[in-house]
């Protein structure tokens, strides 16, 4: 019989080796900031003028909704790209604060992790591994024999923001610019929790990262948690990014009442159209959670705010603007089994957002001509 009492706590660390948080060597690593070229930072619009790991403009001509300002912080989206040829690679972060949800994981919520290869190719290789009560830590992806010459890719967290970012590689590694996007211009989405990224397990399976993955362009996500209601002086900002390639609209999942939904989406589309008067808009209604089908209201509203958006597009499409496009989300995690994708009834698991960047990808693609 077992001298362990069922009320001991269980230290799953201690009992598995695979779990243990590891001691990066860093004496024999140099360590860069990917503030400086030929590191390339994607994913906030605004870091040539700012040079800020930030995803919006930090003294905005419009000021912003408070909540909205604070989430701007969180760095969902963000990536460092860069070619080298380190036999190692090492990753030195200071957080602004520590892991603190309940239905998401550190991994996901202050983590980075690593892809390898060109556009269109990159694979999966690691994530960082930390104590999630500390806000600083190091991290190694790899340790090689040789040499090797590889494109990398480091996905910022998605829920929390970044102070200070160093890159530790060989001594004697070079560092080059990565391969070029297919266009200069970038795919823009704005919308709720779920953009941003919850609650996915790690920063490379929200799903405007999965997109970045299957389309060489630059993607910009302007998720706010709970926090995406469609207000004109975040439109009017949003509208300021240069030569966007598309914009997408997910915002429905913050917004109450099918009649908050008409008030605020043709304010929200015709403030974009002032600045880029045909850059295609797409406008995604709010994915299923499990609780619709037991809920005749709530399903009822659902219903209410998709055949609101549906109808703004058509009615503005009837007026002339052929580049406003509808895609109805309720499809996106599929038809049968949409509650099993999500962590909480609401926010999608790896799984759910795979299914949602597997169906607005072909979308999304022809839009932009991808």
């Amino acid at each position: 019989m077992s001298e362990q009492s069922p009320s001991t706590p269980i230290d799953v660390v201690k009992l598995d080796r695979h779990m243990t948080v590891e001691t990066v060597r860093g004496d024999s690593l140099k360590w860069l900031s990917p503030l400086e070229p030929p590191f390339h930072i994607a994913g906030f619009a605004w870091f040539e003028q700012e040079s800020r790991y930030r995803r919006l403009p930090s003294a905005p001509a419009n000021a912003l909704p408070p909540a909205v300002d604070v989430l701007a912080n969180c760095t969902a989206g963000g990536q460092i790209r860069f070619r080298t040829d380190s036999s190692q690679l090492s990753i030195r972060v200071k957080l602004a604060g520590p892991a603190n949800m309940y239905h998401m994981p550190a991994t996901g919520q202050c983590g980075f992790d690593c892809y390898l290869g060109e556009p269109g190719e990159q694979r999966y290789l690691s994530t960082t591994r930390f104590d999630p009560t500390q806000t600083e830590y190091e991290f190694s992806f790899y340790e090689w024999k040789t040499k090797q010459l590889q494109q990398v890719t480091l996905n910022f967290p998605l829920y929390q923001g970044v102070e200070e970012v160093w890159i530790g590689v060989d001594e004697d590694a070079t560092i080059n610019a990565p391969a070029a996007y297919a266009s200069d211009n970038k795919v823009v989405l704005y919308g709720t929790s779920i953009t941003q990224g919850g609650c996915a397990t790690r920063p490379g399976m929200a799903y405007p990262n999965l997109l970045s993955r299957y389309l060489p362009f630059e993607f910009i996500n302007l998720g706010f948690s709970g926090n995406g209601k469609g207000e004109p002086e975040v439109a009017r900002t949003i509208a300021g990014i240069a030569d966007p390639a598309m914009f997408v609209l997910d915002y429905e999942a913050n917004v109450g009442t099918a009649e908050q939904m008409a008030e605020t989406l043709p304010a929200f589309i015709r403030i974009l159209r002032e600045r880029h008067p045909e850059v295609p808009i797409l406008v995604v209604s709010k994915i299923r959670n499990a609780g619709d089908r037991f809920y005749e209201e709530r399903l009822q509203m659902l219903r209410d705010r998709r055949n609101v958006q549906q109808s703004i597009v058509e009615r503005l499409r009837q007026e002339g603007d052929v580049n406003v496009h509808f895609l109805d989300g309720g499809t996106l995690l599929g038809e049968e089994d949409a509650e099993e994708c999500t962590v909480d009834g609401v926010h999608p698991t790896d799984l759910g957002f795979l299914r949602m960047a597997q169906c607005l990808a072909p979308v999304i693609r022809k839009l932009i001509g991808a």
